[in-house]
């Protein structure tokens, strides 16, 4: 079943901490107050102590590139520090959601993240910029490219797969609720090719969800598709199979886990198995996020609410 719709009557207390991008990392929560404030000095050290944990360094440029003031903060920190490849990439962070929020272009962009790259030629994150901004304006030929530089510095890298899978999702839209769908190839052959404990074992059930967006949005598509489209027995299996890598496995150490969680709580309450669900409801805590709750074209905060409710039985 998919997942109930909002409850109607007084709306609920908002959760400040709903749709954090930083998640549960609490290091990161703190270095973006003081980054905010025009404090950059504990952002240079909580990215000097990141090193190529690769994934993690990914997520938190990200998160503090989002910020509205990085631009600014950034070039006052290489006013400070000319030669700070960190400051370069924070900045070419800060200057692809410029563009994607129409700030700033996406060639000023483009040319922020290769500087980047020049001065950093093992780190991922400037190629991960990179596929940002081409997920939103380039071709699907460079979208594939900007991926392959990413993987080829980081084979696991989370944010990467992730984006390549939504954009798979979105070919063929008219094939409908094709089994063999390219975007399903491609999640089964990242998590086999990755080692038994790498949170791309959830990637399978991420382009079910992604699919289901694009299927869902399409005409003669609604949000009662979802039932139908977790019925089968190969969603079935993947959705067994990441669930019970989940119960092994866990890794609360990974930066973006609550992205998997959220998708795998999402997907499970759509197979109709509000157990498995509620707990991970228990580990997602206040760590929402837009998508799948979104998904499709829905108010993320309302239906996030909803659900947990059902699932924990509160509602």
């Amino acid at each position: 079943m998919p997942p109930p719709p909002p409850p109607f009557g007084r709306a609920r207390k908002r959760d400040a901490q709903l749709f954090d991008p930083a998640l549960c990392d609490s290091e990161l929560v703190d270095v973006r107050a003081q980054f905010t404030q025009g404090r950059w000095a504990k952002a240079r050290t909580l990215l000097v102590a990141t090193g190529d944990d690769w994934d993690r360094r990914g997520h938190r440029l990200v998160v503090l590139g989002e910020t509205p003031a990085a631009t600014a903060w950034a070039h006052e920190w290489l006013l400070a520090e000319p030669e700070s490849a960190d400051a370069v990439t924070l900045l070419a962070c800060a200057a692809v959601f410029r563009a994607l929020r129409r700030k700033g272009t996406p060639e000023a962009a483009e040319e922020a993240c290769r500087r980047a790259a020049a001065l950093l030629p093992a780190d991922p994150t400037p190629w991960l910029g990179l596929l940002l901004l081409t997920r939103a304006f380039g071709t699907e030929e460079e979208f594939s490219r900007h991926f392959d530089q990413v993987r080829a510095r980081h084979r696991e890298h989370h944010h990467a797969h992730h984006l390549m899978v939504s954009r798979l999702a979105e070919r063929a839209p008219a094939a409908g609720r094709d089994p063999l769908h390219e975007v399903y190839d491609f999640a089964a052959w990242a998590a086999e090719e990755s080692p038994a404990d790498s949170p791309l074992a959830v990637l399978p059930v991420i382009a079910h969800a992604e699919r289901y967006r694009v299927l869902a949005a399409g005409q003669g598509h609604g949000p009662d598709a979802g039932a139908e489209h977790w019925s089968g027995r190969r969603p079935r299996q993947v959705l067994r199979s990441a669930f019970d890598w989940w119960l092994e496995w866990e890794r609360e150490d990974h930066p973006r886990n609550r992205v998997d969680l959220n998708f795998l709580a999402h997907a499970k309450l759509c197979e109709g198995r509000p157990a498995e669900a509620a707990a991970l409801f228990q580990r997602i805590g206040s760590h929402a996020t837009q998508a799948p709750w979104s998904y499709p074209d829905l108010d993320p905060h309302k239906a996030f609410l909803a659900a947990r409710s059902a699932a924990l039985g509160t509602a």
